[in-house]
This record gives C-alpha cells, structure tokens and sequence, in this order.
C-alpha cells in the first residue's frame, strides 16, 4: 500500500526557494530532508503536517497546489518463491492432460492394415450385423403391435373380423413409423461417409 509521494517540480520549488518560510524550523527541516533524499520520497504523514501548518499559517499556499506534478510511491511487489513441490505438480498435470488430448486425438488410429481382405470381410460383417439387427426390430416390433392390439381390442369388438382389422392398421401404422425412422438413420449414417 502506498504510503509515501515522489516529490515534484512544485513542492522542490516551495522548499527550496523559501515559499515555506513561515513554517516551523523543524517541519522545513524534515521537508528538505525528505526533498534532498535520493528518490525525494515525502511522506503521507508529513504531508499531513504541512496541510496543518499551512492552515494554521493562513498560508495562500494549498497543499493540492503543492502536490502537482508529484507521484505516489508505490513499494515493489516482493514475488514469493515458487514452491518446487507445486511446480512439479503442475508439470504432472500439464503432462497428463497432454497425453489425454493426444489419447484423444489418435482414438481411431490403429496400427494394423485397413486395406488388407481380412480387414474388409470384417467391416461387411459388421455391416450385414447392423442390418438383420434392424429387419429382426422392426419384425419384432410389427407382431408385437399386433398382437398387442388384437389382443386389447376384445374389449371393444366382440367379432374377430373388427378385432384382426383393427390390430392390422395398427400394426401398419407402426411399421411404417418404423420404416420412417430406419430411412431418416440410414440417411444420417450415409450422410457422415
């Protein structure tokens, strides 16, 4: 915190040209002292001193007046020493996360062939895997509807003809909102190639 002011043009001037004469002999005498000191560092409490002097001198001269031209003396900042325990530490976890991002960008990269006819009988497999998985859900999902509603309409159609009519639009009506999806995936998926 500051505590102290550079002395400027204006305050040299007052104390070494005797605009302060009217002052205490000991007051001038620490006011010179601090101006003729190698920074010319006053402090704030013998500014306080002199705005009181001078008031009760009824002095012209004012203490802002004074002050122009002057600086606030701040103190150096001491930097405390760097743990070393913390330095390494930080050094750990700059290097872990490194080796995460890096991790992270190689992901899908692999070291083996892609070209190879082994590595292409497997990506077919794959691919024909993903296809019956979908036709084996949404065969699924078909009877599931139907049996469904065949089975919740006894309730409300006495004869099986309304029953097995009702259970078939049904089951339409979700196979084809199945279909709609399957289309929208299948286009997002050829979408990212």
């Amino acid at each position: 915190m500051a505590s102290a002011v550079r002395a400027g043009p204006r305050l040299r001037q007052a104390v070494e040209g005797g605009e302060l004469a009217g002052l205490s002999a000991g007051l001038r005498a620490e006011l010179e002292a601090a101006v003729a000191s190698e920074r010319a560092v006053v402090p704030f409490s013998l500014l306080r001193r002199l705005h009181a002097a001078l008031r009760e001198a009824g002095s012209p001269l004012y203490l802002h007046k004074l002050l122009e031209g002057c600086e606030i003396d701040l103190p150096e900042v001491p930097v405390p020493p760097r743990n070393p325990e913390l330095v390494a530490r930080l050094e750990r976890i700059k290097a872990k996360l490194a080796n995460e991002e890096y991790r992270r960008m190689t992901r899908n990269i692999t070291g083996q062939e892609t070209n190879g006819t082994l590595a292409e009988f497997g990506r077919q497999v794959r691919s024909v895997k993903a296809v019956v998985i979908t036709i084996f859900n949404f065969i699924i999902t078909v009877v599931a509807a139907f049996a469904c509603t065949y089975l919740g309409s006894q309730y409300v159609f006495a004869e099986t003809a309304a029953r097995v009519l009702s259970a078939v639009i049904v089951a339409s009506v979700v196979g084809l909102a199945e279909l709609y999806v399957m289309v929208r995936t299948l286009e997002g998926d050829l979408g990212k190639l």
